[in-house]
């Protein structure tokens, strides 16, 4: 399958820059993660037609899939490493077999509280008041550079947390001159702290006067023919850049979610690309999910500073809408949504009375089932003017920018019911999905950004968080209505007993066929209760 335009415009945009690029299938999920000293070069490979003649069956069935792929540029290829390793412990991909454990990369860890502080390899980094220092790419780099700074700085390089003076007297690192041997009192533990803390200074990155030092040794060893040293020092002066360099310490990333790297950076972006009034760090996302207008849900979700917030995501059950009407759908979602809050806020300020009567439920979910429907001549409508005057009340419950998963459509339906809650002055955004389309109130065409924008993607990720949680409860619905059983209609029966029929019998259909003596045979029915579901049932199959 060659690959599709939007791949091909895509591959003449990537830089000649490490990174990290994550392949996409058609359901957006992330199926293979990869890192690249060049970006371009590297993602064109896998489109090349060359490719497609290869032996490799996993590779084909790898760019079969592929329906999308995302990037991510970094400065340098340790850097490139660490993210790749962490995006695959994320994301899990099917196609990734290297990072898939629970083993991370080292760290140096040094805990100045210790009676003899020492540098040791960990991989773990709890709260225990120790410094640390890391993740390095490269485990052997670190090893021989940690070795190299013990002997510089003259440092302990023993397991014991508290060496013993008579167990050391005859310690072999201070007779190599490795170690000032603080623990058979050579030096007091003022003094060995002074060396801890020049080596922790030369970790940070205070390493330009050793480097210099080991090129010029080297330059020498090369002068004077002794390759074999000068390639040693070479390699000793490689480790020690590597593990000196500095990387960037990535955030946890939301599980099974686009990618953010930097969600500040993409908000900054999103700010400026739409004009904000100010940076949204508060975005609700609204979607709407029914099957052939059945089982209308609409879900909520909410992202605080470009992540999300899921302590403070939303569901909701159409009450008024009958029939498919995506429309109608979400006008009532944001009606009932931020009706709630602005009563919330009014109740706070001591205002509750202009907020009593819009008309959504009193009870504790935005998801109330008993939500009366709203025509011209509600209370709602009346008190519209009150609505936009108490709308000028500051409340922190009121997000900084909505968005709503459609078009045109979608986007109006919602406008009209901010309006009539006198609620205008919030950004509201239509996301569609086909050619990612960005739809503002007030104007005919479209914004389109570049698919590479972090504020597309921020979008794009609340747009996508906004669908799958809509999707999961009108599934969660679906799934209740099928394991309904006929029994639940038998008055006075109980789970357990319903789980012995089901148990003995295997299925309603199987039961049905049963003789009542069969039935009493069940642990908690008797005779009469027998007959009485064997005449229910019976009824039940001629009328359904």
């Amino acid at each position: 399958m060659p690959a599709s335009d939007q791949i091909r415009n895509k591959l003449s945009q990537l830089p000649h820059k490490s990174g990290v690029y994550l392949m996409k299938d058609r359901f957006g999920t992330v199926i293979y993660v990869g890192k690249a000293r060049d970006l371009r070069k590297r993602v064109s490979q896998y489109f090349h037609p060359s490719r497609r003649q290869g032996w490799d069956l996993k590779l084909n069935a790898l760019i079969e899939a592929v329906h999308d792929f995302d990037v991510h540029v970094v400065r340098n290829e340790a850097e490139a490493i660490l993210l790749e390793g962490k995006l695959i412990k994320e994301f899990h991909p099917r196609y990734n077999v290297s990072f898939r454990d629970d083993k991370r990369f080292l760290l140096l860890k040094v805990n100045l509280n210790d009676p003899i502080p020492r540098f040791t390899l960990t991989r773990l980094k709890p709260e225990d008041g120790a410094r640390y220092f890391g993740p390095f790419a490269s485990s052997g780099a670190l090893r021989r550079t940690l070795t190299m700074i013990r002997r510089k700085f003259n440092l302990r390089g023993c397991r014991p947390l508290t060496p013993t003076a008579p167990d050391y007297t005859h310690c072999l690192y201070a007779n190599l001159k490795y170690c000032t041997a603080p623990c058979i009192g050579n030096v007091s533990r003022e003094q060995y702290l002074l060396q801890i803390q020049a080596a922790c200074e030369f970790l940070d990155g205070q390493s330009q006067e050793m480097e210099a030092e080991l090129e010029a040794e080297m330059k020498k060893a090369s002068a004077a023919l002794d390759f074999e040293h000068a390639a040693q020092l070479r390699d000793l002066l490689r480790d020690l850049q590597r593990t000196t360099k500095k990387t960037n310490k990535f955030a946890r990333l939301p599980y099974k979610l686009p990618v953010a790297i930097d969600p500040e950076r993409d908000l900054a972006e999103l700010t400026r690309k739409l004009k904000l009034p100010r940076l949204p760090q508060r975005i609700e996302g609204f979607d709407i999910s029914n099957i052939s207008g059945t089982f209308a849900v609409a879900s909520m979700v909410s992202f605080k500073q470009g992540r999300p917030d899921r302590a403070n995501y939303r569901r909701f059950k159409m009450t008024t809408v009958t029939g498919q009407d995506d429309f109608a759908c979400m006008a009532e979602t944001i009606r009932r949504r931020y009706s709630r809050l602005l009563r919330e806020s009014g109740e706070e300020k001591g205002v509750g009375t202009e907020y009593r009567s819009i008309g959504v439920s009193g009870k504790g979910s935005e998801a109330a089932p008993n939500t009366p429907p709203r025509d011209s001549d509600t209370p709602a409508r009346r008190h519209s003017s009150n609505s936009k005057a108490s709308a000028k009340i500051k409340t922190q419950n009121l997000p900084d920018l909505i968005l709503i998963d459609g078009g045109k459509g979608q986007l109006n339906a919602a406008c009209a019911e901010l309006a009539e809650l006198g609620l205008s002055h919030i950004p509201i955004l239509g996301l569609a999905k086909e050619f990612e389309e960005i739809y503002t109130p007030g104007e005919s065409e479209p914004l389109r950004l570049s698919h590479d924008s972090g504020a597309l993607k921020l979008l794009q990720r609340v747009r996508d968080e906004s669908h799958r949680f809509a999707n999961t409860y009108n599934a969660q619905l679906r799934l209740k209505k099928i394991s309904e059983s006929i029994l639940d209609e038998f008055p006075g029966i109980g789970e357990q007993r319903k789980a012995a029929l089901l148990k003995k019998f295997g299925s309603v259909h199987r039961l049905r066929l049963a003789t009542v003596e069969q039935i009493a045979e069940v642990p908690g029915f008797g005779g009469k209760a027998a007959a009485e579901l064997k005449a229910f049932l019976e009824a039940r199959s001629v009328n359904p």
